[in-house]
């Protein structure tokens, strides 16, 4: 596990407030992703040092957006705080 990585407490608050919509194409692994979002926010890294583990930059960045636009990320700060 990497320094900036989810806990497996925080996997489990975070999981159920994901989306779950397959868009044809098999999704990338949640935790994997947010692992990497949450390294290069942390890190205050570019997306592009980021470590192999985490999978393609593009891949984390995208999703990121993604989520943003989509208000995930405010749902999953929602559901944190009620927590």
């Amino acid at each position: 596990m990497g320094r900036y990585d989810l806990t497996d407490f925080e996997w489990e608050a975070i999981r159920p407030h994901l989306p779950n919509k397959s868009r044809g194409v098999p999704r990338v692994d949640d935790r994997r992703v947010l692992n990497g979002i949450f390294w290069c926010l942390r890190s205050g890294a570019p997306w592009a040092d980021m470590p192999a583990r985490y999978g393609p930059p593009t891949t984390i960045y995208n999703r990121f957006n993604r989520w943003r636009k989509a208000g995930v990320w405010d749902r999953l700060m929602d559901a944190i705080t009620r927590a």
